[in-house]
């Protein structure tokens, strides 16, 4: 498949004497690295990418694709050098670069990761963004799309349904996330019941290794193939592009929402939907947002708590629980499911609305069903500084558990806090978790998605969330303890910065996200990258 080459505007040549940086190997500074990739780029010039400290637009290219305010601060460190290559040998010369001189690599797509490991390292790295290869080809006929590793969800999106309204693609809910880190690390959305993950409807890759050469899904075999759909790509090479199987979507679906406080029974109709949510027929997805709000006054974001008696300040607060939804159907089919399996919900055709696929994606990304579908092309809306956790469960929690997670929950100040139920079941059961290295299939009823705002007190944020991840311990997976890699956590473990790191040590976290899954893809990387030039403090370890 041969792809279009992105047009950039002309940008100053990169300046060639540049600051020596403390680094003990002269080979490692930020010239000799910059003189490198002058000398062995080929027909595109490099320099027209390349961008530096020395550059006035360096820190706009910076920042444009940082979705974590958390790692846009003056003391988080930045690259030495950043290339947005326009064809895919700039890529290979960066590679080729970056060995010689042993400087580290950042691969960002969407600059969505968590822990800002697509853009941030604590040692001498240079970031190749993608940005600028972004292109989608989709083709209605065969029902299948390829995708450039540059490109966001809302492009996806927005270009399938310039040429189909009953095509669409299992991919994540929020349009401004990458579909290269999403895909790569599994990727669930609001299709999940129906046709599994975004990496179960990959048919074909190309990516670039360790050594530079370009391989499509025949050339690197099945075992790497298996590797990065779900066991995060950025460990084995850097995606060019996804060829993705599109699936099928009434012209007409059905999008629903309940809210109930704790005043209105929200505690036993959630301890109910923990039964019912992955039982439900795969045309239908249920989650459900749990949040603090204010019983009496305006419920805006930049509410905080007053500095008065906090029994008093608790008095005012309560849990806010929305039950939001698809159908993939019209209202009527939708409500004759929920009676008869979720009566305690009570949805009435007043919470249901009747859109097209597009209006749907649209309103779960925060836009309106009135609104242009070219607003999914915006790549930069909704930064905020955060950290978020994620737990899988797999048994129902009591009500007492409930209860106890609502009282911390309400230890927050409202618009500070989020805190997501996903339910799984239909599809996601009957895929084996071997089958990508995404394990959380069979018997996972449900996933938690929880996150708190770090600007102001950082201190006492990380604390909230590491106090309510530690409540929820006894309620939620064990041996081990699951969680989404998209959703990525330090606090589950990190390899060494420098040096090797053991098997023992990254399963700490490696299990966490992949089970078993994990021992395979060590296996995969030994294979492929066994010197660990695609490394980060998550990044799958050969053996040593």
């Amino acid at each position: 498949m041969k792809f279009p080459v992105f047009s950039l505007l002309s940008v100053a040549f990169v300046l060639l004497v540049l600051p020596s940086s403390p680094a003990a190997n002269p080979d490692n500074s930020p010239n000799d690295f910059v003189q490198c990739l002058i000398r062995s780029s080929s027909a595109n010039p490099i320099s027209q990418v390349l961008y530096t400290s020395k550059n006035s637009t360096y820190k706009s290219v910076l920042q444009f694709s940082i979705n974590n305010l958390r790692f846009d601060t003056p003391t988080t460190p930045k690259p030495m050098v950043i290339v947005k290559p326009v064809d895919e040998s700039q890529i290979q010369t960066v590679i080729y670069c970056c060995k010689k001189h042993d400087i580290q690599m950042r691969i960002r797509g969407g600059g969505h990761d968590y822990e800002g490991l697509s853009y941030v390292a604590q040692v001498p790295f240079v970031l190749l963004d993608m940005i600028n290869l972004r292109s989608v080809d989709v083709d209605p006929v065969a029902a299948t799309a390829w995708v450039q590793a540059g490109a966001t969800l809302g492009e996806l999106y927005y270009q399938i349904a310039q040429k189909s309204s009953t095509l669409a693609f299992p991919g994540g809910i929020w349009s401004t996330v990458g579909v290269s880190g999403l895909t790569s690390g599994g990727g669930y959305g609001v299709l999940r019941r129906k046709y599994g993950l975004a990496a179960d409807n990959v048919l074909d890759a190309r990516l670039i290794d360790a050594n530079g050469r370009i391989l499509d899904r025949k050339s690197m075999g099945e075992d790497l193939f298996w590797a990065i759909r779900g066991g995060g790509a950025s460990s084995f090479g850097v995606i060019l592009s996804w060829k993705l199987k599109l699936v099928s979507v009434p012209k007409i679906v059905t999008v629903f929402q309940v809210e109930r406080t704790l005043e209105q029974n929200a505690t036993e109709i959630l301890h109910r939907w923990q039964a019912v949510a992955p039982k439900l027929p795969k045309d239908v997805e249920m989650r459900v947002a749990a949040n603090t709000i204010w019983k009496h006054l305006p419920n805006e974001a930049s509410k905080t708590v007053q500095e008065d008696d906090s029994r008093n300040v608790q008095d005012t607060k309560t849990i806010s629980v929305k039950f939001i939804g698809s159908f993939l159907g019209q209202p009527k089919g939708l409500l004759s499911i929920m009676n008869k399996n979720f009566p305690e919900l009570g949805l009435v055709g007043q919470d249901c609305t009747e859109v097209s696929y597009i209006q749907s994606v649209l309103m779960f990304s925060l836009f309106s069903a009135e609104d242009s579908p070219s607003g999914l092309l915006n790549r930069t809306a909704y930064k905020i500084p955060f950290k978020a956790k994620s737990d899988f469960v797999d048994k129902p929690i009591s009500r007492q558990g409930l209860d106890g997670l609502f009282r911390i929950l309400l230890q927050a100040a409202p618009g500070r806090t989020n805190f997501l139920f996903t339910s799984f079941g239909g599809r996601m059961d009957e895929i084996s978790e071997s089958a990508t290295p995404f394990p959380h299939r069979a018997g996972t009823l449900y996933l938690m998605y929880m996150r708190v705002r770090t600007d102001g007190d950082t201190s006492n944020a990380m604390k909230w969330i590491r106090g309510l991840y530690r409540y929820l311990t006894p309620h939620v997976t064990k041996s081990p303890r699951a969680a989404y890699v998209n959703y990525n956590d330090l606090d589950l473990g990190v390899n060494n910065l420098q040096g090797t790191t053991s098997y023992k040590q990254a399963s700490e976290w490696g299990r966490n996200y992949f089970k078993n899954n994990f021992d395979r893809l060590v296996k995969v990387k030994s294979s492929v990258d066994p010197d660990n030039f695609f490394r980060h403090e998550q990044s799958i370890p050969p053996f040593s």
